[in-house]
């Protein structure tokens, strides 16, 4: 039978575990807190340089392309301010077709009020390099990674895994090509030749592009377009940049050929998003960003990228490691 000193140490025990346990979610909530903070305080300055005083303006363009309305709306806010010229850094390797096609539709745009230089990061691969395509002069790293030129419709199939464990889909459709492909049946040839149709049709406009844009034609053309990345030196010879530099080595160009005042600030223009746009792995990456642990902000932000991946549909112009599309 348990003494009262033994009882007293048990209610001693419990209570400074309670005060521990309540100290810790405590912690946690005040975390969430200043995360969510940290987030909404980066987004709510995020929306681009002052339309009232002369500078160039920067525009990143970087992950999955998709042609957002508010990614769209940059350029059309930049067109109507003080901006002298646009640095277009990108750092993407594709996205949608139609998504890059928006992008391309809006640099041309604004490229007509202002000069645009499409600077590329690490990579401009596909769908990023459609959109390097709509500035006036695109500059490269020795090692950058650029082209991919191609266009890609992927789906996946579970006929097998159904056959596997009994299971199968039924339908009523109005026609043999309604719905297809729908990955729950073997594709016919005729859903396959209708989506090589849709393919070839996309990848011919993509060619137009860079034969009209960078001006490359015949065996040249077919050398570039076989869906393959080449280095930005690889590329300066093939036409598909024309320079090996730096933002600086842009911005002198800018100064030199384009009669830009010389030092000029560089302002970022961003897109606003709201805590909603960001997501759980988003905040998580700005309130990393904003405590100084870039590393976790960066995991977190490619980790949120690649689910984006995951979730694109259609017509893909986009390039990863193992796949040349």
């Amino acid at each position: 039978m348990a003494t009262s000193d033994q009882t007293s140490d048990y209610l001693l025990d419990r209570r400074n575990l309670r005060r521990k346990l309540s100290f810790w979610r405590i912690a946690a909530f005040a975390f969430l807190i200043v995360a969510a903070g940290a987030a909404t305080w980066r987004l709510a300055g995020s929306s681009g340089g002052s339309p009232l005083q002369h500078h160039i303006a920067r525009i990143s363009i970087n992950g999955i392309i998709t042609g957002d309305r508010d990614t769209l709306k940059i350029f059309d806010d930049v067109a109507k301010s003080h901006a002298s010229a646009v640095i277009l850094s990108i750092e993407s390797p594709g996205g949608t077709t139609t998504g890059a096609e928006r992008l391309y539709d809006h640099i041309r745009k604004l490229s007509e009020k202002k000069p645009v230089v499409a600077v590329v990061g690490g990579m401009a691969a596909s769908g990023g390099y459609i959109a390097a395509m709509g500035a006036d002069r695109i500059v490269a790293q020795g090692n950058s990674l650029v082209g991919s030129i191609g266009v890609l419709f992927q789906f996946p199939n579970v006929a097998k895994l159904l056959d596997t464990v009994g299971v199968k889909m039924e339908e009523v459709k109005s026609s043999p090509l309604k719905a297809s492909p729908n990955g729950y049946e073997p594709t016919s040839p005729e859903a396959r030749e209708a989506l090589a149709a849709l393919v070839k049709d996309s990848f011919d406009w993509f060619k137009d592009l860079v034969r009209e844009r960078r001006d490359i034609n015949g065996e040249s053309l077919s050398q570039v377009a076989d869906g393959r990345v080449f280095t930005g030196r690889q590329a300066l010879a093939l036409k598909l940049v024309d320079a090996l530099g730096t933002e600086q080595d842009a911005i002198a160009w800018l100064e030199k050929e384009k009669n830009i005042e010389k030092n000029l600030p560089v302002r970022d223009w961003k897109k606003r998003r709201s805590i909603d746009d960001l997501g759980l792995l988003g905040m998580a990456a700005e309130g990393a960003a904003l405590l100084g642990l870039d590393g976790p902000a960066l995991s977190l932000r490619k980790l949120q990228s690649s689910r984006e991946e995951w979730f694109l549909d259609g017509l893909l112009s986009i390039w990863h490691a193992g796949s040349a599309n």
